[in-house]
């Protein structure tokens, strides 16, 4: 088991300084504060949290553990999860895992370290095993846009597969028989179930994708290039499916850049509803989830758990289709 001791030895400090950073009592530089904070991450240390809650009562600090800060979902998701937070009183610790679980388990460690009142968290992967250090810690912790499978945690989320079936069932309803999928990243669960959904909802026409094409960078730059490749295929699809609003625009570019019109030759369909799905011309069409109404409920029923108060399991939120201008019957 990891002591202050080795803590000390590795950040360059004394256990008194490393004691001083785990209890915030007392000055530390923030260069010194860093090491030790660097150190308690790698080597995993656990403090008794129930022990020291006891002596210093709440911290009102929440950690936010979110894959990424550089796509628009998230970073509308922190900006509200910031702001309800802050109106109840606590201060958000947002830590940014860039899609690593490896990130994500140092992340964990520091927040335990810190002494977080109550864990706000969309995992990188479908396995909660990480998270199971902060449930032991007697921490709450609310899973945000996706489960943390095999953790009593309350989920607050869209029903993806849902999401993913509407998607296919509108192109369908217009009459698409040749519709492939892009997106990123692979590994993320609400992006492996939105799949799901529309692999299950083309089934029921017996039908399955053309074609499925899943990277693992969620950039803009990403998604078009994926795009690009499936209309290049043979055979061509007549609608695109992207499995979020940033690959469907980049499947939208990738169309006009290839010299195809949108939804003249192809039709392309997201999920989100972004800002940037109404912005860009043409318009267009999606699953909408409602996302501020999400992060504002994850914090109102993580405060419950941290006041003591019972919460009862939490049902997906509904979806819309929103229908734009990137959408049309196929051409005989």
């Amino acid at each position: 088991m990891t002591s202050i001791r080795d803590i000390a030895q590795q950040a360059g400090a004394s256990p008194a300084t490393v004691s001083r950073v785990i209890n915030d009592s007392g000055y530390v530089s923030a260069e010194t504060r860093a090491r030790v904070e660097q150190a308690i991450a790698a080597l995993e240390y656990t403090p008794n949290a129930g022990a020291q809650r006891l002596r210093r009562g709440a911290s009102r600090m929440v950690g936010v553990l979110l894959p990424a800060l550089d796509v628009p979902f998230f970073g509308v998701l922190a900006h509200v999860v910031e702001r309800e937070l802050f109106r109840r009183g606590y201060q958000a610790l947002i830590c940014c895992t860039d899609e690593s679980a490896d990130q994500e388990s140092r992340y964990i460690s520091t927040l335990l370290a810190q002494q977080v009142d109550g864990v706000l968290a969309a995992s990188v992967l479908a396995d909660s095993a990480q998270y199971r250090r902060i449930a032991d810690a007697g921490i709450p912790i609310v899973a945000l846009d996706r489960d943390l499978p095999g953790l009593d945690a309350i989920s607050i989320k869209a029903d993806h597969h849902a999401g993913g079936a509407m998607m296919a069932a509108h192109l369908l309803n217009l009459g698409h028989r040749a519709i492939a999928v892009v997106g990123a990243p692979a590994h993320s669960p609400p992006v492996r179930a939105r799949l799901q959904g529309i692999v299950d909802r083309l089934a029921e026409d017996g039908l399955a994708p053309l074609r499925v094409m899943l990277g693992p960078d969620h950039a803009f730059e990403a998604c078009r290039e994926l795009a690009r490749q499936a209309l290049q295929a043979t055979p061509a699809p007549t609608a695109l499916i992207g499995t979020t609003d940033i690959a469907a625009i980049g499947a939208v570019h990738a169309a006009i850049g290839s010299g195809l019109s949108v939804p003249g030759d192809v039709s392309v369909i997201g999920f989100d509803d972004l800002p940037a799905a109404r912005y860009v011309l043409p318009a267009l069409t999606t699953v909408a989830q409602p996302l501020r109404d999400i992060a504002a409920d994850a914090v109102m029923q993580l405060c419950a758990l941290m006041a003591g108060q019972p919460v009862a399991a939490a049902p997906a939120f509904p979806l819309q289709l929103i229908v734009r201008d990137t959408t049309a019957a196929p051409r005989l």
